[in-house]
């Protein structure tokens, strides 16, 4: 904050009074805007927001609810003198308060507590990213990111929140409906959940469900039973449907459908009927199967128009059907765009090289090796780290490109998928962007972090080149 700003405006200055908020109370202010109404009374980063119209500030949740007004109280403690002051913040209409707090989840998170046997937090290397290794199961997360919880862990009071708060959609794994099932997928806790699920489903709240299917535990029989507890809860207006994924650092599995394209493709043909039921009822076909399906049946996946404007497009639902369509969209309306990419790395004796998951490689090339595209090519990554049947683009660790690309990378431009690091830059296998891009370019590589998806590649690709694209009046910026 400007130092010529003072700390508090002086109507509130007065109000102060010392006390220690317990530990995790409140929420930490990161960051204010200058000249927001936060700013106008003092309020600076570092500083804890306790309360809110005199609630518990726990969550965004309670802060998106109570401060939708254009008048606020809050209380606010300064660590620098422990001092707690009462203030009350205005704003016009439409402008926000100009408050960034550390996080959505203030008053810390809740954690699984279930055993599911399926659970991919069990199956991990040692020595990964810290935050793999933390079981979250917030029901609030569900809401405010799309986390997929079990419900399971909730309190009468918590439900009562869900509902009062109408926190519609949730993001609930389902995974059966049997008793016994559930139970021995996923421990003591598991009818918790289904209990939760019917209450707040009769209280109105809009349900995204997912199943992970597991050979020879919840497939058959009791996907019958769970597919039509679905159909029978218009709440429930999307269910994800996918596959039992798989470490080696675990000994309870040792095949999913990738192994039997044939289960497969007869899962697929059993959801068939679901979706063409649902279609006809309420125009859209609800039963969604992910994309790992449709690899390992070896079967195109279904047009955009059946997804539903894919409701569940980051649980891997659909990715493949819009990378193609955008792939094809490109590939006609950007050929001179395209050309002039290609003839400009050929002029530069370069190649293009893009890395991918082993799923997804055949998916990327049709764009990349195409020779009306990039016609470069596309090399996937095996996932050597985490082993068992993991190949999403995702997943992939900085040691197994290190250890799989050539020693020679001279006159290679690399694209290194960007889904592979966090917003801190870090690998799964916790290397850094810098240090991975940096070994890369120690072999002679020209390395950039992209997204591989047709639009932004060819973007990309512009702003490297110092291409000015065809369709635009902005010079393009090399140095991106």
């Amino acid at each position: 904050m400007d130092q010529t700003v003072p700390a508090y405006a002086a109507e509130v200055a007065d109000y102060g009074r010392s006390r220690d908020p317990e530990p995790g109370e409140g929420a930490l202010v990161k960051n204010v805007r200058p000249e927001s109404p936060a700013w106008d009374v003092g309020i600076e980063p570092g500083m804890r927001v306790l309360t809110v119209n005199g609630e518990q500030l726990t969550d965004m949740i309670v802060w998106l609810w109570e401060a939708d007004d254009d008048t606020v109280e809050l209380e606010v403690f300064d660590p620098r003198d422990g001092t707690v002051t009462p203030v009350e913040l205005d704003r016009f209409p439409g402008e926000d308060w100009g408050l960034e707090f550390d996080g959505p989840i203030f008053d810390g998170m809740r954690t699984c507590v279930n055993a599911c046997v399926f659970c991919f937090m069990t199956m991990l290397p040692k020595g990964g990213r810290s935050t793999l290794y933390i079981r979250d199961d917030d029901y609030r997360l569900s809401f405010l990111q799309g986390n997929f919880v079990t419900l399971t862990n909730l309190t009468d009071d918590d439900v009562q929140n869900v509902i009062a708060r109408n926190m519609s959609p949730m993001n609930v794994s389902v995974h059966a409906v049997s008793p016994d099932v559930r139970r021995r997928m996923m421990g003591r806790n598991a009818q918790r959940g289904m209990d939760v699920l019917e209450t707040i489903m009769a209280a109105g709240i809009e349900i995204h469900a997912q199943i992970v299917l597991c050979p020879g535990m919840n497939d058959g029989e009791e996907l019958q039973k769970t597919l039509r507890f679905c159909e029978e809860h218009e709440q429930i207006t999307s269910l994800g449907i996918v596959p039992l994924g798989f470490t080696k650092h675990q000994n309870r599995f040792t095949w999913s459908y990738s192994d039997k394209p044939e289960l497969a493709r007869e899962t697929i043909a059993m959801i068939r009927p679901y979706q063409d039921r649902a279609f006809e009822r309420f125009g859209r076909h609800t039963f969604q199967m992910s994309d790992e399906f449709y690899l390992d049946a070896g079967i195109e996946p279904p047009e955009a128009d059946f997804y539903d404007g894919y409701p569940q497009y980051y649980d891997g639902i659909g990715m493949i059907r819009s990378y193609l369509d955008e792939t094809d969209n490109v590939l006609a309306a950007d050929t001179e765009r395209l050309r002039r990419v290609r003839e400009v790395i050929a002029a530069r004796s370069q190649h293009l090289l893009c890395l991918s998951g082993a799923s997804a490689r055949d998916t990327v090339a049709r764009f990349v090796e195409s020779p009306h595209g990039l016609a470069g090519s596309v090399m996937a990554i095996k996932n050597r780290y985490f082993g068992g049947n993991v190949d999403v683009t995702g997943l992939i660790v900085a040691c197994d490109i290190l250890e799989q690309l050539p020693q020679d990378l001279s006159g290679v431009m690399l694209f290194v998928p960007k889904l592979m690091f966090n917003a801190d830059g870090m690998t799964l296998d916790e290397y850094h962007r810098d240090e991975l891009l940096a070994s890369l370019t120690g072999r002679g590589a020209e390395v950039h972090v992209v997204s591989t998806m047709p639009h932004e590649l060819l973007d990309t690709l512009e702003h490297i080149l110092g291409i000015t694209p065809a369709n635009s009046t902005i010079p393009a910026d090399p140095t991106h």
